[in-house]
């Protein structure tokens, strides 16, 4: 939580620092923007948890991941952007056992829920409508537990803190539409299991080891 609280200082003030350096720039990626996510998710078992000894294991979960993001972004006048983000997305990767196949990928039996994201990213401009870019930043993501006892659902989710980088292109439609594709990998190695019944304190789990993949395309417009 430290991580997150220093980026969120970070965001706040390079918003509150820089609109006028945004106003003034000449190109099209300055200033507020908003947009739709949607792609591909997969998550799994780190170095660590690894369970190569066991061929019948599949050791991730895969599936569709969407959600929108908000963002921030100054041209500094000479082909850089800087930019700040926030991003929620959840996904429909889901851990299946069947004929002896587990998708163990060390949380249990496990289902993607909600991501929130807070970074930063920086980039330089292709031409005039295209801006290559790098990112990284904080992320937090829950994973549904799926599991019974004595014949009802038994809910809990394990919240896990991370760091995220990524890469992508972005090109601009116009004077405010834009589209982008991108790829980008995260790291969770913080878990605490919540549980639904408040009576129940949360569980720290300690250290873990999971590793995420997704490539994504988005579609947004600035404002």
């Amino acid at each position: 939580m430290k991580t997150f609280t220093t980026l969120l200082a970070a965001a706040s003030a390079l918003a509150v620092t820089t609109p006028a350096m945004a106003q003034s720039a000449d190109d099209p990626f300055n200033g507020f923007r908003l947009e739709a996510l949607g792609g591909y998710d997969s998550s799994r078992a780190g170095s660590t948890t690894d369970d190569d000894g066991n061929p019948n294991n599949d050791q991730s979960i895969d599936g569709v991941v969407y959600g929108a993001q908000a963002g921030y972004d100054v041209n500094t006048g000479n082909g850089v952007v800087f930019g700040v983000e926030t991003e929620l997305t959840t996904s429909t990767a889901d851990a299946e056992f069947e004929d002896g196949d587990f998708e163990n990928i060390g949380l249990g039996d496990v289902s993607s829920g909600r991501d929130i994201y807070l970074g930063a990213r920086v980039g330089a401009t292709v031409g005039e409508r295209t801006l290559a870019y790098v990112k990284g930043g904080y992320t937090n993501a829950r994973y549904n537990l799926n599991s019974t006892f004595d014949g009802e659902d038994f809910r809990s989710s394990i919240d896990t803190d991370g760091y995220r980088v990524g890469a992508g292109l972005e090109h601009a439609f116009g004077e405010n539409a834009y589209a982008k594709l991108e790829y980008r990998y995260s790291n969770y190695s913080d878990a605490e299991i919540d549980f639904e019944d408040e009576s129940r304190p949360d569980e720290d789990l300690g250290e873990i080891d999971l590793d995420r993949h997704q490539v994504l395309a988005g579609v947004g417009w600035r404002f």
